[in-house]
This record gives C-alpha cells, structure tokens and sequence, in this order.
C-alpha cells in the first residue's frame, strides 16, 4: 500500500499525509464507513490481547507498570484486568481520535511515536490507522463549526479529561488496499503486498489446471 491518506472535498484533492497502518500479524482491515466524533484527549481501552500479550508480563516484571504507563485499571478479574491508559503526552492514541463506527474496532488516531512516519514502509500498529497530521485532520472536519477555534482545538488536545464532539454532518471513510494503480499522469505504480493480498486473489481468479 501508499500509507497514505488523501482528503477529498467533493471531487478536489484537498490535502493528504502519512498514515501508519497495522502489521502483517494486525492487519488493517478494507472497509467503508462514516466519520461521526471526534475524541480530544482520549483515553485508551486496551485491547484484550495486549493486556493478555503486554500488560500483565509487564505486571508480573514491574509491579509499578501501570503507573510507569499512566494506566490504570477499571475492571475485569485478577486473571483478565480491564486496562485503560489516561490521556496525556504518553497516550498510544495521542491527542485525538477519529471514530466510524464499524465491527473492527478500527479508527484514525495521533500517536506520540512521530518519528514512524518517516519510514518508507509504515506497518507498525495493532490494526488502527495513525494519522501524520491529526490537528490539522480535526480542523477540516470542523471547519464549519465557529465554535472550535484554534486555542479551544489547543486547550481540548492538551488536557486530563476527554472531549466528545459529534459532527454535524458525518464524513464518509474509505479503507483501501492497492499495490498497483494509474496516477493521474498515467504514470503506472506499484507498492508491496504487505499482507498478502495479491497472493491470495490469484488464486481465486487463475485456478491451476
């Protein structure tokens, strides 16, 4: 893929960046959907399997982990605890989050490892996709609503507490997969298979006599 994310308004090319999607092991899934709330300052539910994968091996090494982490615990059993990471500068999810309801648990969201955009391959998260230039993602979106100007958007990405906003209008998403496409200029171009797509749709489409 281009690991890129481009902005359309109507038919116009308006900006695009840098996007960090999942790994081999979490890979992005291709879908559709619809942009509806915007998270300042999210906190982070942490998936089971990290928690099962990461979390308690660091529990049972550092019994201070949780607060090393700024995480805290909400829940769960002894065994299975439910974990969540409080917002702040060390938040996996960074300052804010995109959310478009799906069945994937996939959604944009800032990240404090910014130096990973600047990879050539950017396969790097559990699944959701990381977005380069996240403040200036939440400006378009809310570019019609006067009420969110800069020092507001500034004060809402830097603080202790979530900030829910709901769109007025929701903005469709498309999560796509290319390895090979025709620029505008008809240049051809190709980018590796990271998931093994390619592979997979050969053989539905040429059945070995």
């Amino acid at each position: 893929p281009e690991y890129k994310m481009y902005v359309y308004t109507a038919d116009t090319l308006t900006f695009s960046m840098n996007v960090i999607v999942g790994t081999a092991a979490n890979s992005t899934v291709i879908f559709s959907g619809n942009v509806k709330n915007i998270v300042f300052s999210p906190y982070w539910k942490v998936p089971v399997k990290i928690v099962k994968n990461e979390i308690i091996p660091g529990i049972r090494k550092n019994p201070n982990y949780l607060a090393t982490h700024n995480m805290e615990r909400i829940g769960g059993s002894d065994s299975l605890p439910s974990i969540r990471q409080k917002p702040g500068p060390s938040n996996s999810l960074g300052r804010v989050k995109f959310l478009f309801p799906n069945n994937y648990d996939i959604y944009f969201h800032d990240t404090p490892n910014r130096n990973l955009f600047s990879a050539s391959s950017r396969s790097f998260s559990h699944g959701c996709i990381r977005v380069g230039e996240p403040k200036h993602l939440a400006q378009y979106l809310l570019r019609n609503d006067t009420v969110w100007t800069d020092y507001r958007m500034d004060t809402a990405m830097n603080n202790s507490k979530e900030t829910w906003v709901t769109l007025k209008k929701p903005v469709p998403v498309v999560i796509a997969y290319f390895t090979a496409w025709a620029d505008k200029n008809g240049v051809l171009n190709f980018r590796k298979d990271i998931y093994g797509h390619d592979a997979k749709l050969a053989d539905k489409l040429f059945v070995k006599q």
